[in-house]
């Protein structure tokens, strides 16, 4: 059964420190750096993520979607909310699979419980992606794969033991 996480992306945004700081600097940089850690999360967790960005306020807005490596980005129409689209996404995605929407809206919390699938708080999300960070680099921050062989992990006179049978044999 597939997976998928929707993401209130200015939600999230406003709620995680280090987006917040980034976004009164440039708001794109903000929601680059948030489908960035997102297009991370999506490759650890095995995850299909889509954020979606709210732009009912934009003035002959047109709601368009882009690919970015492995996430998908929404952004609404004029006069969409971003509330609006994730209710459309998780009725249809809740029949593909497990469907969780990250945002701190209630109202929103409260309507996605009632479509079947489960609510994240922005700060449950944060907690999720740096969790899975640490231990991606646990798991792959152990140096070069040649590390990693058994040979490598022998006693010198283990290894000139089975060096000189391997010798013989040929």
């Amino acid at each position: 059964m597939e997976e998928y996480l929707v993401v209130d992306g200015y939600n999230v945004i406003y709620a995680w420190p280090e987006l917040d700081k980034l976004k009164e600097v440039s708001l794109e940089q903000a929601r680059n750096r948030l489908v960035d850690i997102m297009i991370n999360f999506a490759a650890l967790s095995g995850k299909y993520v889509v954020v979606v960005f709210d732009a009912h306020q934009v003035k002959q807005a047109v709601e368009h979607s882009e690919m970015v490596n492995g996430v998908e980005v929404i952004y609404t129409a004029e006069g969409e909310t971003a509330d609006s689209l994730i209710e459309k996404l998780v009725k249809e995605l809740s029949v593909r699979g497990t469907v969780h929407v990250a945002t701190y809206d209630w109202a929103e919390q409260r309507m996605i419980l009632g479509r079947g699938a489960y609510r994240l708080t922005p700060r449950e999300l944060r907690e999720q992606v740096q969790r899975l960070e640490k231990e991606s680099r646990r798991h792959y921050g152990r140096g070069k794969p040649a590390d990693a062989y058994l040979e490598n992990r022998l006693a010198k006179e283990v290894r000139s033991i089975l060096e000189k049978w391997r010798r013989k044999k040929e």
